[in-house]
């Protein structure tokens, strides 16, 4: 794989951390994804492409529904790790390696694409759901769950990408709801909703622990805290309880159709 800088970044993090996201992990829970999905109407059975699947979990709650579904990430040890989650599970899944930009597949392939809690690490949106766009088949689905900020929230926003920056220097950028809604629209791609939801994040030493943070940039982050704007302390619930920090992640479900 020819890989820029970003992608080097995220394939090497979650190549070092594939074993902090199998089970036990916060996104082992897949209520989000089973919500979303009520709303539409999928073909028995759909083929599903889950990307940037990390531990897998959503691809294999969608295989489990009886979906034929193909695993994708750009770090090998997550696959292989999904892989063995699914043997376990007696699952049957297809696993490919390759970048969120770039697809191995062609035209009008799946009736359904799935992106969960990873689109912040890609190195262009735009690339990701242009591709997305291309492998649906017409009247397919788009699913993106992802961390968020409000629009018009400009103060706020750059406070949290400073704080996930150092948490994880392979952290890209969040898109608000507006900037998805658009890439979206650009590549035929209709919105069916965009929703946020509060995501109360568990405890920041464990956001820490996920991470591998390094104690310079852990460092880093409480300074962020101590001083964080107002706006971000409004908007993020940012506070204490039982001494530990925690904070409300916006998190936004979008769904869009391909017309």
């Amino acid at each position: 794989m020819n890989l820029n800088e970003v992608q080097k970044a995220s394939q090497e993090q979650f190549a070092k951390q594939s074993h902090r996201y199998g089970r036990g992990h916060i996104l082992e829970n897949v209520d989000d994804v089973s919500e979303a999905l009520r709303s539409i109407q999928l073909p028995t059975p759909a083929k599903v492409l889950d990307v940037a699947t990390g531990g897998g979990h959503t691809g294999l709650y969608l295989a489990s529904s009886g979906h034929q579904v193909t695993l994708a990430d750009i770090a090998q040890p997550m696959l292989d790790r999904a892989k063995q989650t699914a043997l376990e599970r007696g699952l049957t899944v297809e696993t490919r390696q390759h970048p969120a930009e770039d697809f191995p597949y062609g035209d009008a392939t799946f009736d359904l694409v799935t992106c969960r809690v990873a689109a912040h690490h890609f190195s262009s949106p735009n690339d990701f759901v242009r591709e997305t766009a291309r492998v649906l088949k017409s009247q397919g689905w788009f699913l993106l769950i992802d961390g968020s900020v409000e629009d018009n929230q400009p103060e706020a926003e750059e406070w949290l990408h400073q704080v996930e920056k150092f948490r994880d220097p392979s952290h890209h950028r969040f898109l608000t709801p507006g900037q998805w809604t658009a890439l979206c629209q650009k590549h035929g791609l209709s919105p069916f909703k965009a929703v946020l939801t509060p995501f109360k994040q568990p405890d920041l030493n464990w956001y820490f622990e996920t991470a591998a943070t390094s104690p310079e940039n852990r460092a880093e982050v409480l300074k962020l805290i101590r001083n964080a704007p107002d706006s971000a302390r409004k908007l993020y619930n940012l506070g204490e309880e039982t001494g530990k920090i925690v904070w409300w992640w916006q998190r936004l479900t979008l769904l869009a159709k391909k017309v």
